[in-house]
């Protein structure tokens, strides 16, 4: 009986759909699940955009969602409609993880107040400036110096490009960098690793879905918010750390300032500057600034030893411009326009996160005709933006040409959208683009990229397609130059 009410409130609820956007019929209970596929749902999105356009609306379970398909819709949503759809999905793996607090999930006036001073207080400690240059610099001849040791061996560069990426957050978030050895921070990014797999695995999907279901079940999910909770407590020592060594008239990184902050408004009640917001607020950064990043240059290596006409071709560009006798620098980007094409091929091919993190409509939203309500969900579909056809010469090939124009000078299209848009686009993107731009052109200037088993054997589908892409896993060869 008590199904049977269930299931009627459920049709009720669909037939009133006060002028929704179109949409394939959903059942009770689990809505459109049937019709998605699992291990790559972004085949079932983009097969109902063909049907209903490029504006639906689907059940995800309970949850009412509409998604976003094309460059038009997106763009017109997040940029053009900007203030209406700043609004950030409760999704229940990352509402877990933090408590419900952070940058990453909040809304209103704490996602104001924290993304306000996130991106003031990384810039001041370098974000996109010639101080965080240096560092990545500096980082790359840790990097290079540790794939030396292998001497033409073998290896499975994933743990040491994690902690490559995640010493550059790591300088700016804690002040300091880690060694490649150090037992704890491979731990922690092992954790890291993991919670990213997780949720972009069919697993994690039912647990972002039905997340009281799940949490009443045994299962693998209870692991990884154990592991989730070791990230959680080396981030508190971390931030003991600083405040028993605290300098108010020199703060060192991004938790010094937060704790001075928060010195300051200890006595306003209605303060965002507290210490569950800075616990998960450096989680966000340190996640952020780690796997996505990280993933992205181990694809990029996977797609060079894929395509050894396009890693030579890199090599003799970089050599022209750069030498052997110093580091690259994000100046020399606009004389290595091939070079640039590639990387930015690469973030396009990849198509890191396919459907974005989740928005949400805090209030009913007009959009092309229709009324997306309160409390939906919204998925800006990124992947239908970085594979649509019309934006793209071979959306489904690797082919730095749709960066390059004529004559060979880089150029830029509007469509390329791996750090989304609007007032909620990654406020890494500057950090992210020099990473890629300085690690990429260092390692090319001082190896060559192979493996065993050839070029054929590189499978550049990722192993899992979900909340994000995460790329396959390969022992390469680094052969010095």
């Amino acid at each position: 009986m008590y199904g049977l009410i269930l299931a009627l409130l459920w049709l009720f609820s669909v037939k009133n759909r006060r002028n929704l956007p179109p949409g394939p019929f959903a059942l009770p209970l689990i809505g459109n699940l049937p019709q998605i596929e699992k291990k790559a749902p972004f085949k079932s999105f983009l097969k109902f955009s063909e049907t209903y356009g490029p504006v639906i609306t689907m059940y995800l379970g309970w949850q009412r969602t509409v998604v976003l398909v094309g460059y038009d819709a997106v763009k017109e949503a997040l940029v053009d409609q900007a203030d209406d759809f700043t609004g950030r999905g409760p999704l229940p793996f990352l509402f877990k993880a933090t408590n419900g607090y952070g940058l990453g999930i909040s809304n209103g006036d704490r996602w104001r107040q924290l993304r306000r001073f996130t991106l003031t207080t990384l810039r001041d400690f370098g974000m996109g400036r010639k101080g965080m240059e240096e560092w990545i610099q500096e980082e790359s001849k840790h990097l290079r110096d540790r794939i030396d040791t292998f001497k033409g061996k073998p290896f499975d560069p994933t743990f040491l490009l994690s902690c490559t990426t995640s010493n550059v957050i790591c300088c700016m978030v804690f002040s300091q960098r880690f060694g490649y050895d150090d037992k704890q921070f491979l731990n922690l990014l092992g954790n890291f690793a993991e919670a990213l797999r997780f949720n972009s695995s069919p697993m994690g999907q039912m647990y972002n879905i039905f997340p009281w279901i799940m949490e009443r079940l045994p299962g693998y999910h209870h692991t990884v918010f154990a592991k989730v909770e070791q990230i959680r407590e080396f981030i508190k020592i971390k931030i003991q750390e600083h405040k028993e060594t605290l300098d108010t008239s020199s703060p060192r990184d991004f938790i010094d300032c937060f704790l001075i902050r928060m010195n300051q408004e200890k006595d306003n009640p209605a303060t965002e500057f507290h210490y569950e917001n800075l616990v998960s607020t450096t989680m966000n950064l340190f996640l952020a600034g780690t796997e996505t990043t990280s993933s992205t240059i181990r694809y990029a290596l996977s797609v060079l030893i894929k395509h050894p006409n396009i890693q030579e071709k890199m090599q003799q560009e970089i050599d022209s411009v750069i030498g052997a006798d110093r580091c690259p620098r994000m100046e020399d980007r606009k004389s290595l326009p091939f070079t640039d094409a590639v990387i930015h091929e690469v973030q396009r091919f990849l198509d890191i996160v396919p459907f974005s993190l989740p928005h949400y409509a805090l209030h009913d939203i007009s959009f092309r005709g229709y009324t997306i309500p309160k409390d939906t969900v919204i998925i800006p579909f990124l992947h239908s933006v970085l594979k649509e056809e019309k934006q793209w010469a071979t959306p489904w090939s690797f082919n730095p040409q749709h960066f390059l124009d004529q004559n060979g000078n880089f150029k830029k299209n509007p469509a390329f959208l791996p750090f989304a848009a609007g007032k909620r686009a990654c406020v890494g993107e500057s950090l992210a683009r020099m990473e890629l731009f300085i690690f990429l052109v260092s390692l090319l200037r001082h190896f060559t990229f192979s493996c065993t088993e050839g070029p054929d054997s590189i499978n550049l589908v990722p192993e899992y397609s979900s909340f994000a892409n995460v790329p396959r896993r390969y022992q390469i060869i680094a052969t010095p130059r």
